[in-house]
């Protein structure tokens, strides 16, 4: 995950009164009022809002001043090619209704918590839940997150999420008049240590393995009470037991139990389309079946008030009055030669026709006047990559005459998910990110699948598919499951499991997965 806390000094290389690039930005600031003028969105090249509701996706029933976000987005994004489906907004209004009879402290939740605290079940009850429980940086926190959502729309189960201190204010809350957010008093302590979890003596998997439980059980062929959870270790070192989970007789078992506890680092919202009794429900709400995350992470992440101060912010001051947007996000996994990596990236911008090439022969070509420049958003955990795309537009005319600004709101140099402000900086960041024309990003981050998905870009990717080409245009903007189970359900055997459906294919960046497809 990128970010984002960094310099504080800013370089402003003017000409004609036109940027030509900027260094690290000092928006992310101690500032943690929202000012009036962040809904402006002066840019000329945005749209009016059309719709701040985005086609029914959002409930008109939330105190806008208490997440200002959820309706002022739709001042900073162009309208979306995708409207999602009637079906999908009835089940979300019809979610919304039940989350508020069965969250947090109302009567219903303190039943089944009673019945949590007896170490025991007896089946399903009227509210049943998934607890979604964090691993890893906070790309693969908010796809996981996506993912359990689904998970419990498409199960009738009610989502809260156990939320560290290190996520305490990134997110509005996305269900009127209810929350989200577990008790601190839930009755299971351990889940304070996540990592314990592997060896919890409910692990879904395990149960399996050790014969204490059976996908093909029953009520009639079950002797005695249940667990009275079960904890589903959905991370990308879950074995094949405890990918029984994407089986539809383990879906059978499963929906016994009103206490469903997942850790997942994973967007698994792909192999959900793969077990029977979720297609039909599928198709209705995904007629588009590229646009899950594109759809339920809008419809779930709308940054706090204090992150939109810093992303307004920004954006005001770097972003709006540019005529086009270039986000590159670059993650880099091991050592890389920084030198040959940026050449690698800028050759990508170049061949892809997303920035015109320099003219080396003559320095002084005149720019063209007047004409509002392009801006180039970097985020990086290194500011060399900013430095050295920077540098070669301030010390190069364009052959186009155009002027390129580049920014980079900060650089941390190391990942730091244990600390609040990092992730409200690294969400800032990922935001603005979506808020682009045009995205370049890095093989197997997560980070770049949230920016991409929320924006509805399909991004070119960092992956040189053959020796034509240097990078890859996705052709989707979905994220990718990184670890799909590998075995087939009836059989038992290995599959391939990217060719057992046509609307599911390995993924891009990391042949081993799998995304949605058309």
């Amino acid at each position: 995950m990128e970010s984002v806390t960094g310099d504080r000094e800013s370089l402003a290389f003017q000409s004609q009164s036109v940027v030509v690039g900027a260094g690290p930005a000092p928006l992310f600031t101690t500032q943690l009022n929202v000012s009036n003028s962040s809904c402006s969105a002066s840019s000329s090249t945005i749209e009016p809002p059309k719709d701040k509701l985005l086609g029914g996706l959002f409930s008109p029933a939330f105190d806008e001043a208490s997440c200002l976000s959820r309706y002022q987005s739709a001042l900073f994004r162009k309208s979306s090619n995708h409207t999602p489906s009637s079906y999908l907004v009835e089940k979300l209004r019809s979610y919304e209704v039940l989350h508020k009879k069965c969250g947090p402290n109302t009567e219903l939740y303190n039943k089944t918590i009673e019945q949590l605290k007896s170490n025991h079940s007896m089946g399903p009850m009227e509210c049943n839940y998934v607890v979604w429980i964090p691993s890893d940086g906070l790309g693969n926190r908010i796809i996981s997150i996506t993912s359990a959502f689904l998970y419990a729309l498409l199960n009738n189960k009610v989502l809260l999420l156990y939320l560290p201190e290190d996520m305490g204010d990134l997110f509005c809350e996305p269900f009127p008049e209810t929350t989200w957010v577990l008790p601190s008093d839930f009755p299971i302590r351990n889940i304070k240590w996540v990592y314990s979890f592997e060896k919890d003596p409910n692990r879904y998997g395990d149960l399996l393995k050790r014969k204490v439980l059976r996908n093909d059980m029953n009520s009639r062929n079950i002797s005695g009470p249940l667990p009275a959870y079960l904890y589903l270790h959905l991370i990308h070192t879950s074995d094949d037991f405890d990918k029984m989970f994407y089986c539809k007789e383990g879906q059978l078992l499963l929906q016994k139990f009103p206490w469903l506890l997942l850790r997942s680092n994973q967007y698994f919202a792909p192999a959900l389309f793969l077990i029977p009794e979720f297609e039909k429900e599928l198709s209705l709400l995904f007629p588009e079946r590229t646009t899950v995350f594109h759809h339920l992470g809008r419809y779930l992440f709308h940054p706090s008030n204090t992150v939109w101060g810093y992303i307004t912010r920004y954006y005001e001051a770097y972003l709006a009055d540019a005529k086009e947007r270039l986000g590159m996000q670059i993650r880099t996994f091991g050592q890389v030669d920084l030198d040959s990596h940026s050449s690698y990236i800028i050759n990508c911008a170049l061949t892809g026709k997303l920035l015109p090439n320099i003219d080396l022969k003559d320095p002084v070509l005149p720019t063209i006047s007047g004409v509002k420049p392009k801006a180039v958003l970097v985020t990086s955990l290194s500011s060399g990559y900013f430095e050295r795309l920077r540098d070669m537009y301030y010390e190069h005319a364009t052959t186009t005459g155009e002027v390129i600004g580049v920014y980079q709101p900060s650089h941390e140099e190391q990942q730091h998910t244990e600390k609040l402000s990092h992730n409200m900086k690294a969400f800032a960041e990922i935001y603005l990110l979506s808020l682009s024309d045009a995205l370049i990003t890095s093989r197997f981050s997560t980070f770049g699948y949230v920016a991409q998905g929320l924006g509805g870009l399909r991004p070119w990717i960092l992956v040189r598919p053959n020796n034509k080409n240097v990078c890859l245009h996705s052709v989707t903007m979905e994220p990718c499951f990184h670890f799909p189970p590998s075995h087939d359900c009836n059989s038992r055997r290995k599959v391939a499991i990217g060719s057992v459906a046509s609307y599911l294919r390995h993924c891009e960046d990391f042949p081993n997965g799998i995304k949605l497809f058309y």
